[in-house]
């Protein structure tokens, strides 16, 4: 499938869980520092076979977007992160004039992450340069809880595939923390790294399994059960690893892009752990996905204003 040039650099792109051809892109003018944001959203299909692929929604807004997230309930419904503090909630079905339908202002600070609770799928979690999480549910206009123990920027949220209140956050003083929504505290501090936590996700398949991903260029995969060291580690990008992702196919297969310009497919299981290595962006990676609907379905945003989506074990550009 041909690349899709964005109207700024790429932060964020999420496939939707309703729609196989449809994909959600953060962008932000000027790397995110100033200038305003758009939320978009492709028809992967709309332009025909060979064609690339056609906004059909795009919201511009007065600051960065740094991350998105669809509604798990309602298949037009999307959440975006605001570089002023807000979560903005938009309606794809709904003409630009009426978006977005809900704004939430509450964080201190830039809103870098986003998720969406795929198993009570009535909630979402935001995670702020405030140091502080967020549950919200689209139908309140205010939090449902503010979750704070971090000591400097949360990066990054993610909800357990399996376990309905858990998730995990991501935070430059170098932990993971795993949280209940039930208690304000988190039920694990994890010392995963030297250096920055930029992103983690939770194994689709084994409700145990974190991954974490650092500005020390690693990946490292945990059981929550026996967090005393690692059960893998996976070095091969050459700058900090931005986000990283489990597949919802595949058990063991992970996705990550780094800043230096790579997206990189791995298996932590085995032993030769890289199974491929993705060279197209000519900036830093920004954002990533894999497809819930369509096995093997791969997308990437970056720097370079391109966002590219490819069948694993294809060539981006040749698409």
């Amino acid at each position: 499938m041909p690349a899709f040039k964005a109207p700024a650099p790429g932060f964020a792109v999420r496939f939707s869980p309703f729609h196989e051809n449809r994909l959600l892109a953060a962008t932000s003018q000027h790397f995110g520092l100033v200038g305003n944001g758009h939320l978009i959203v492709l028809d992967l299909a709309a332009a025909g076979p060979g064609a690339a692929p056609a906004p059909v929604f795009s919201f511009p807004t007065s600051d960065a977007l740094f991350d998105c997230a669809w509604s798990e309930s309602h298949d037009s419904l999307c959440a975006a992160a605001s570089g002023d503090g807000s979560v903005r909630l938009f309606d794809a079905a709904l003409p630009p004039a009426q978006n977005p339908v809900r704004l939430l202002r509450e964080h201190a600070r830039e809103v870098h992450g986003l998720d969406w609770n795929p198993v009570r799928r009535d909630a979402f979690i935001s995670a702020s340069w405030d140091d502080t999480l967020k549950l919200w549910s689209p139908d309140r206009p205010a939090s449902v809880r503010t979750f704070r123990g971090h000591e400097y920027c949360v990066y990054a949220a993610a909800w357990s595939a399996r376990h309905p209140d858990v998730f995990a956050s991501a935070s430059g003083d170098r932990t993971a923390r795993v949280w209940d929504v039930r208690d304000p505290a988190p039920t694990l501090i994890l010392p995963a790294h030297d250096h920055e936590v930029l992103s983690l996700d939770w194994d689709k398949y084994d409700p145990s399994i974190l991954a974490t991903a650092s500005v020390d260029k690693s990946i490292r995969v945990w059981d929550v059960r026996a967090p005393r060291a690692p059960v893998a580690q996976l070095a091969g990008h050459g700058y900090a690893v931005k986000r990283v992702r489990f597949s919802p196919h595949r058990q063991g297969m992970l996705m990550s892009c780094s800043y230096d310009m790579t997206v990189c497919m791995w298996d932590y299981r085995k032993e030769d752990a890289l199974l491929a290595r993705y060279n197209h962006h000519t900036e830093f990676v920004a954002g990533i996905d894999m497809s819930v609907l369509v096995d093997g379905l791969l997308a990437s945003t970056g720097w370079d204003e391109m966002v590219y989506i490819w069948p694993f074990g294809t060539d981006p550009r040749a698409m």
